[in-house]
């Protein structure tokens, strides 16, 4: 049986506005675009802006991966036309993204309600760290300050060090922009029934605090400790853990299960007679010892041929430009070399609608007159705010 697929992405059809910012808003815009959406940021004209929101200091265009599949308007929101053309845009569009501080978008004549009044099926999304109520949600942040927030950060630490902030994949990209996308095309399935639009809050604390269920879980029922560094996946665990090869680069073992756990002592090619049990905890000290005594004979790729093809659970820690080579990601195209940079492919992949390919993010500006026509020539008739 054959069966016919458009790469378009599964989200083709659909229009998301954005409006440029930092961190989550355009992640959650790529991930989007990736999909197939036809996905425009707004951004300031280039007179009343230093550097384009959303781009990263001293940083070209072509390398802010964030922004691929994702066009470009120029719009001044301090003005009426400027605010008049994205209510327009808006007004085409069925998803709207902001991550302004609450009520900002309100001042700026972009709210929700002016919004839904001229589009009652827009999906609305509002982006930010703390939330639009509670004492913080006023108050500035980054992805650091919003896993510290939730819990997660103290457990990022090995025993008697400090936490340690996990770059900003957490907070920004895994509890925001991932979350948020989740709940935006959550929202367009329910607005197919109702026809009916919607406000998401996407609050990152809310989502790095989802992500923490199966640990609170494992806390309730005794099973796992808040001193960091004891436990299982945190570092405690000495067959949980990376070590250092004679040639100064790393392993990661993974070796939880007592099978797999068997096939990973049984090929550190050591004399194990005398070692500590896999569960006596009070062992484990002398046990990470005598495993990091065995990786340190070997190089660290020596270790990776000892161990592939195993269930063993070890795999050598790998560069970005390393992980790009290696035989199953090249195989499976987890990355791709555009102009020269390396792009991680969309995720997840889809039968019948496989995601874009991915492209060099866009350098130039879209006539926002020629796409509001565009928009609102293929759109249904909406009554547009004043």
């Amino acid at each position: 049986m054959t069966t016919e697929t458009t790469r378009s992405g599964p989200l083709a059809g659909v229009r998301a506005v954005a409006l440029a910012g930092m961190g989550p808003t355009p992640f959650a815009s790529m991930l989007l675009a990736d999909l197939g959406a036809e996905v425009v940021r707004v951004t300031r004209p280039a007179s009343r802006r230093g550097r384009a929101l959303g781009q990263t200091e001293g940083m070209a265009a072509g390398h802010d991966l964030a922004n691929r599949g994702v066009g470009t308007v120029q719009a001044d929101l301090k003005s009426p036309d400027g605010v008049r053309a994205v209510r327009h845009l808006a007004g085409a569009a069925d998803v709207f993204i902001e991550g302004y501080r609450p009520g900002v978008a309100e001042r700026l004549g972009l709210g929700p309600e002016v919004l839904l009044a001229g589009n009652p099926a827009l999906v609305y999304a509002r982006l930010t760290g703390y939330g639009q109520s509670g004492p913080l949600a006023h108050q500035a942040g980054h992805d650091i300050n919003y896993v510290a927030q939730t819990g997660a950060l103290h457990a990022m630490a090995r025993a008697g060090e400090a936490p340690r902030p996990p770059i900003n994949l957490l907070g920004d990209y895994a509890g925001g922009a991932l979350v948020a996308a989740c709940g935006i095309v959550s929202a367009l399935l329910e607005t197919r029934t109702s026809g009916r639009g919607q406000v998401l809050d996407a609050a990152m604390i809310d989502g790095v605090a989802l992500l923490t269920a199966k640990l609170q879980g494992l806390r309730a029922a005794g099973r796992y400790s808040d001193e960091p560094g004891t436990n299982y996946l945190d570092s405690g665990a000495p067959f949980y853990d990376t070590y250092r090869c004679a040639d100064g680069r790393y392993v990661a073992v993974g070796a939880l299960e007592p099978d797999f756990y068997r096939e990973f002592v049984s090929r550190l090619g050591v004399d194990l007679s005398g070692w500590p049990d896999q569960d006596d905890r009070a062992g484990w000290p002398r046990l990470r010892t005598l495993i990091a005594a065995a990786f340190a004979g070997k190089d660290r790729d020596e270790w990776a041929r000892i161990y592939a093809g195993t269930d063993a659970c070890v795999t050598p820690v790998l560069t970005f430009d390393e992980a790009a080579e290696h035989p199953h990601n090249a195989e499976r195209h987890v990355f791709d070399r555009v102009d020269g940079v390396l792009h991680p492919r969309p995720a997840p992949r889809f039968s019948r609608t496989p995601a874009r390919e991915p492209s060099a993010p866009g350098a130039g500006v879209l006539d926002l007159d020629r796409l509001l026509t565009a928009w609102s020539s293929s759109a249904e008739p909406r009554e547009q705010p004043a």
